[in-house]
């Protein structure tokens, strides 16, 4: 019988959950195959002896070129992380399309494509695993994160349907639903909502307080119940060594809480709760 590849293939470990869960596992002893846009971001995780390659999920090329080395070398990804991902909040009248073009980009095609063109060396091998790196923010809707919360809804509805898929091959589907994590995510929302609108832009009061509650979840009192990179990078780890994984892990007490409100809560209920927490844009 053909021995079976577990090669661990990571998208963005420059910074936040894909860096720690890249060294949590590298250090467990697996073939991890740690990727970024830069190599050059990712020299501590060469140092703890993962494989780097440049990966842009974003460019179908990229895509193919890591696929291919990875099966060159271990015949097949035997698991694989889709990690890479940002946050872009704003009103969704002044989100431009070139950003809401990028963050689908991002966020949802580039892990499609990666994830299609691993399943044939699964399928050979009759093994594998995927864990899509989702959000509470794929099962609620907060203000000011439209696109954002479209991109998550995205990942759960094609993690749903793959699983159902591929199970028969032996492949696991596996989706992680992280509340605030402490990493760069909130900074980049925060820069990317600055620097919409403008001085008479009927949603300017709505954006200082969207940048005002994105901090806080991070660093505010609310960040105390944050959690770091780490605790995703444990849950992931527990998923892809477990016989039988979940379908979802929900990480932090602020996801459990927020997702089991909006469970329970009918829409207008919940639109009274957010218009505690933000005003509500409205001509003067």
């Amino acid at each position: 019988m053909a021995t079976i590849s577990k090669a661990v293939l990571i998208t963005g470990c420059s910074t936040g959950i894909g860096r720690a869960t890249a060294l949590r596992l590298a250090k467990a002893g697996h073939t991890v195959y740690a990727t970024a846009r830069k190599l050059g971001t990712m020299q501590e995780l060469g140092a703890a002896g993962c494989k780097l390659l440049e990966l842009d999920v974003c460019d179908e090329a990229s895509i193919r070129a890591a696929v291919a080395k990875v099966e060159a070398e271990q015949g097949a990804v035997g698991v694989l992380i889709n990690n890479a991902g940002y946050g872009s909040e704003g009103p969704i009248e002044e989100v431009p399309m070139s950003e809401v073009r990028r963050q689908f980009e991002t966020n949802v095609f580039g892990l499609t494509a990666l994830t299609k063109l691993v399943l044939p060396g699964m399928r050979r091998q009759g093994w594998g695993k995927i864990v899509n790196l989702s959000s509470m923010g794929g099962r609620l809707t907060l203000p000011g994160g439209g696109f954002y919360h479209a991109t998550k809804y995205a990942v759960e509805a094609i993690s749903d349907a793959l699983r159902f898929e591929v199970q028969g091959f032996g492949i696991d589907v596996v989706i992680v639903e992280p509340g605030p994590i402490k990493t760069e995510f909130g900074d980049t929302a925060i820069a990317r909502v600055a620097a919409l609108g403008g001085p008479d832009s009927p949603y300017k009061e709505f954006r200082t307080v969207l940048q005002r509650q994105i901090r806080d979840a991070y660093e505010g009192p609310l960040g105390r119940f944050a959690a770091d990179a780490d605790a995703v990078a444990k849950v992931i780890e527990t998923a892809i060594t477990a016989s039988r994984p979940r379908t979802r892990y929900v990480i932090t007490l602020a996801a459990h809480v927020m997702m089991g409100l909006r469970r329970w809560v009918g829409d207008r209920a919940w639109d009274a709760v957010m218009r505690t927490q933000f005003p509500t844009p409205k001509s003067v």
